[in-house]
């Protein structure tokens, strides 16, 4: 399903872009695709300082013990 965006642009950028031939569609909805992975990278990576952040507020040994037991559990 897609739905329609609309955006305000110069008459002569639209100009250009017929002129070019240029399809405005894909190279927008390709230019919405890349900010939309960059925007989700950039809180993933957010995410994982965080979690880093937390993480080591704990013990190594306690880390270890943690894993050794979840994997003693199996």
């Amino acid at each position: 399903m897609s739905v329609t965006i609309t955006a305000k642009i110069p008459k002569e950028l639209k100009e250009k872009i017929r002129r070019l031939n240029i399809n405005a569609s894909r190279v927008i909805r390709e230019a919405l695709e890349a900010e939309v992975r960059r925007r989700e990278e950039e809180q993933l990576k957010a995410l994982a300082r965080e979690v880093s952040r937390i993480l080591n507020k704990i013990p190594k040994e306690e880390i270890v013990r943690a894993i050794r037991e979840a994997r003693d559990e199996r």
